[in-house]
């Protein structure tokens, strides 16, 4: 399973490579990572749905995770890579936005990785 992970905040890549090390050494999954909303665009432009799942931080400077959700379901239509939005904000109005624009789940941080493993596990 391909995973997008866009988050403005760097360091999560370090975080996300510590929490799967198995399943990224067995092949299991793999992850890719985007900074902002116009990477992840540009990366799932070019690579045409290679990834099944996107993980997408809301609060980032530029384009918000919220309105990436909506170019992605706008623009990726066949097939539709799965959406997790993630927020340091569980708040209802970010809840009802994301799920209105679409998201297939909605995470609040810090994350919980084992929750993350056993929804990925459902997908796969």
């Amino acid at each position: 399973m391909k995973i997008l992970v866009v988050d403005d905040e760097t360091d999560i890549r370090v975080l996300f490579e510590q929490r799967f090390r198995k399943e990224i050494k067995s092949g299991e999954i793999e992850f890719a990572f985007a900074y902002s909303g116009d990477d992840a665009l540009g990366y799932l432009g070019k690579l045409m749905h290679e990834a099944v799942l996107i993980l997408s931080d809301i609060n980032m400077p530029g384009m918000s995770g919220l309105e990436l959700l909506k170019k992605i379901k706008q623009k990726f239509e066949n097939p539709p890579p799965v959406v997790m939005m993630i927020t340091a904000y569980g708040d209802s109005e970010n809840y009802k936005q994301a799920m209105d624009l679409g998201a297939d789940d909605f995470l609040t941080k810090p994350l919980d990785f084992n929750l993350l493993k056993e929804k990925l596990k459902s997908l796969s």
